[in-house]
């Protein structure tokens, strides 16, 4: 049998390097930062073994900047870092969204605020679902929960962000960059999936004007047609590109809802619950931004409680209680600063809503 070079056993950062290159990325620019920093490394060698201009930066400062400059000039455009380096750049990104620039942004969480630690975390979310920078945008933000997804994602992220004319965001936090799976890259033809870009700052032909590409608008009257053009592009977005996983729900009667590392957890915790009589079942909201409010939405009526597990304090609970517009209970379980809860910790959390729920119950009669 002849050996298949598309499946490969890898850490998390480096599927994503490696998709990165077939995906036809053809300039990065980064700074290394705990736990991203093997995209750095893999992209410094097998990048520019393999055709890419890569760059190791002053700053992340420097990193988003020059990912501007690049993806005005038509490139498909990259950087990486983790959550104090994507601080810094928030005001590049902002600066990008509003000039309508496509490029791919990954965001390896770690725990914070401040350095905090190099463990992995979700306390980012509302940096990268919310905008982060300064104005009304938004990113497109993708959660993946394997390793195999750290490397799909890439692709599916270059598409949407050519698609759109937008800046798209892989936000995964450190054990998926860190842990080693099996990965099977797709077939994929970077020719087949770029598309011309009669916007890119690449030379003046006599039959056209100028191509300007700016942020900058002193008229507010100017300034408002954009926005008003960028909250139109964001309304198809939100209509076209929503994904969610769902997992054991059609007879559920509660409902788990976890992003990225933590809904692997709580898939497990789920059979655990199952195993024991409770009929629990989760949803996993893949888009962050667009998020699955709908989704969420219909499977509240259908339960008697939500539990959201998360790395951080709640911050995507909150987009759940707007979901779910009072229907049931919208509960909370979350670890900090690095530490990644247990399925046993996420069914005892559950049992607590069902305890709430019987209680409300008996009240009720």
């Amino acid at each position: 049998m002849s050996e298949n070079h598309n499946i490969r056993l890898m850490k998390g950062n480096e599927a994503l390097a490696e998709a990165a290159i077939r995906a036809g990325c053809q300039a990065f620019f980064g700074y290394p930062i705990t736990p991203q920093s093997e995209i750095l490394e893999y992209l410094t060698d097998e990048g520019r073994k393999r055709g890419m201009i890569v760059l190791q930066a002053e700053s992340e400062v420097a990193s988003i900047n020059m990912v501007y400059g690049a993806a005005g000039a038509g490139a498909r455009a990259m950087t990486s870092s983790s959550s104090p380096g994507i601080s810094l750049m928030q005001e590049g990104l902002s600066y990008i969204a509003c000039a309508e620039l496509p490029c791919l942004v990954v965001n390896v969480n770690r725990g914070g605020p401040g350095l905090g630690t190099i463990q992995p975390a979700q306390g980012d979310y509302f940096q990268a679902t919310k905008g982060g920078g300064h104005g009304d945008y938004h990113l497109i933000v993708l959660a993946p929960a394997s390793v195999q997804e750290m490397a799909d994602f890439v692709f599916d992220g270059f598409d949407l962000a050519d698609k759109y004319r937008n800046p798209v965001m892989i936000l995964a936090d450190g054990a998926l960059g860190q842990m080693m799976e099996k990965v099977d890259f797709r077939e994929y033809d970077p020719k087949d999936h770029t598309p011309v870009k009669p916007w890119a700052t690449v030379g003046k032909p006599k039959e056209r004007p100028r191509n300007i590409l700016t942020s900058l608008h002193i008229q507010p009257e100017k300034m408002e047609q954009i926005n008003l053009h960028l909250q139109a592009k964001y309304k198809e977005i939100c209509q076209n590109e929503v994904r969610y996983e769902i997992v054991e729900t059609d007879d559920a009667e509660f409902l788990i809802v976890a992003y990225g590392l933590v809904a692997r957890i709580a898939h497990r915790a789920v059979e655990i619950a199952r195993d024991r009589g409770i009929r629990v079942g989760l949803l996993r909201p893949v888009s962050l931004y667009p998020y699955p409010y709908s989704a969420v939405r219909e499977l509240a009526d259908q339960v008697h409680g939500v539990l959201v597990a998360e790395m951080n304090a709640g911050q995507m609970v909150e987009d759940v209680r707007l979901a779910v517009e009072g229907r049931v209970a919208v509960e909370f379980y979350g670890r900090m600063g690095g530490i990644i809860p247990s399925p046993e910790e996420i069914v005892k959390a559950l049992e607590k809503v069902i305890c709430k729920d019987v209680k409300l119950t008996a009240e009720a009669y």
